[in-house]
């Protein structure tokens, strides 16, 4: 009997050791009984710029990886060292999952899958007509392309940088053929006193950056709310909807579903969400303090 092929993954990006996705990747491996090593390439621990991203694809290339995960600062870096891109990876102009194959290298973005995914898990039936999402960055350049798969009617894109709000906006309606608009937060009280649902996508409410993204007082209960940040899992923007009677939507989501879908492009196989998602909630429960 042959032993079923084994898989090498790594995960490339500056500060990635304490990274979740390797763990998540591994136990759902090792559920599927399939062999599997996931490892971090920290470039910040390597001392390696992010700009020689095309060097590591091609000394793991070499190395007998089978895939690499790809995060901040190389999403868009590593495009330029692909042989093939996936057209919605493309679209975005940034890349998370690189396969290597006798064909070449193939990109893909699971960012964007990941969030559709998971909205439509964690948020069944969620009114679509009226979206604000806050934050044009990469993250919110991802999430924004599968609200738009979602249905979303009107999209407002808000951004304290007004201009890459616009340029976010514009590359939306191009791509959908759909009008998106562009704010700023002080447009936030009225936009949100219409909006049927609001999306995080900054760094506000991560430990480093504690907080909420708007005043707590613009909630009302008829609006949902979805925060990307995972860590801390419960956000105070989260605890704050919850405590209007909002419907929330937790960065968990995110963060499973894109491990999901890279799982299966990497190994064929598509793991199971909702233990990905036990196993998940594990990783990121408060530890309990021995004395």
């Amino acid at each position: 009997m042959t032993a079923a092929r084994p898989y090498l993954v790594g995960l490339v990006g500056t500060g990635v050791t304490p990274s979740l996705t390797p763990p998540m990747h591994m136990e759902a491996a090792r559920a599927l009984g399939l062999d599997y090593v996931y490892r971090t390439i920290d470039l910040t621990e390597l001392a390696i710029a992010p700009e020689d991203i095309g060097d590591v694809l091609a000394w793991t290339e070499r190395l007998g990886f089978d895939a690499l995960n790809i995060t901040h600062p190389c999403k868009r870096l590593v495009l330029d060292h692909l042989d093939e891109v996936d057209p919605r990876a493309a679209a975005l102009g940034a890349v998370n999952t690189v396969l290597f194959s006798p064909d070449g290298r193939t990109g893909y973005n699971t960012d964007t899958t990941g969030f559709e995914a998971g909205f439509r898990a964690g948020l069944p039936g969620a009114a679509t007509g009226d979206v604000v999402i806050l934050g044009a960055g990469g993250a919110g350049s991802a999430v924004a392309d599968a609200l738009m798969r979602l249905g979303v009617t009107r999209l407002t894109v808000v951004d304290v940088d007004e201009t890459r709000a616009g340029e976010l906006a514009r590359e939306l309606a191009a791509r959908h053929d759909r009008p998106v608009a562009s704010a700023a937060p002080d447009d936030l009280p009225d936009l949100l006193a219409r909006a049927d649902g609001v999306v995080h996508c900054t760094p506000t409410g991560m430990k480093e950056h504690p907080g909420t993204p708007f005043s707590p007082d613009l909630l009302r209960s008829e609006l949902w709310v979805a925060d990307i940040v995972y860590r801390p899992f419960d956000t105070a923007l989260l605890q704050a909807a919850r405590a209007a009677g909002c419907r929330t939507l937790d960065g968990g989501r995110m963060a499973v579903y894109q491990a999901v879908d890279a799982f299966e492009l990497i190994t064929g196989v598509r793991p199971d969400a909702d233990r990905m998602t036990r196993h998940f909630q594990s990783l990121v429960a408060p530890q309990p303090i021995l004395i």
